[in-house]
């Protein structure tokens, strides 16, 4: 019968740090990538808020003035502006570590990192600017 982790004088044991609860506040980058991991948390956020208020458009008139009237509760706006901000901390921090992830070529040449980045944030622009016209001025 094989017994497993039976250590002996000989044998040697494994070296497991003790982390602290708050190992994420020790360096400014542990606590940028747990706010990161944090954000996914309000674009959930969004999302579902925004299903609500397509639910509440094709239930009707009364249904999308009742959304509208929790919409303007304080903690509700005061939720949509921090998710907001987090949405946009998420994005960026995305199109940073975007430029690492892809590895784009054009005629069997690297393209540079910084016009990776700098495509992300024109399509960023671009869908930005037609939502904005789409919702302000068709």
């Amino acid at each position: 019968m094989a017994r497993s982790h039976v250590y002996t004088d000989y044998h040697p044991r494994w070296l497991r740090r003790n982390l602290s609860t708050y190992w994420w506040l020790e360096k400014r980058a542990y606590l940028a990538f747990i706010l990161r991991e944090g954000s996914c948390m309000f674009v959930a956020w969004f999302v579902a808020y925004l299903l609500l208020l397509v639910r509440a458009v094709t239930i009707g008139p009364g249904s999308y003035a009742q959304f509208l009237e929790w919409s303007a509760a304080p903690w509700v706006l005061a939720v949509n502006i921090v998710a907001f901000v987090f949405i946009v901390y998420h994005a960026v921090t995305f199109f940073v570590a975007a430029p690492q992830a892809m590895v784009v070529h054009i005629r069997r040449k690297r393209v540079p990192s910084y016009l990776v980045l700098a495509g992300h944030y024109v399509a960023w622009a671009i869908a930005s600017v037609f939502v904005s016209w789409l919702l302000l001025g068709a």
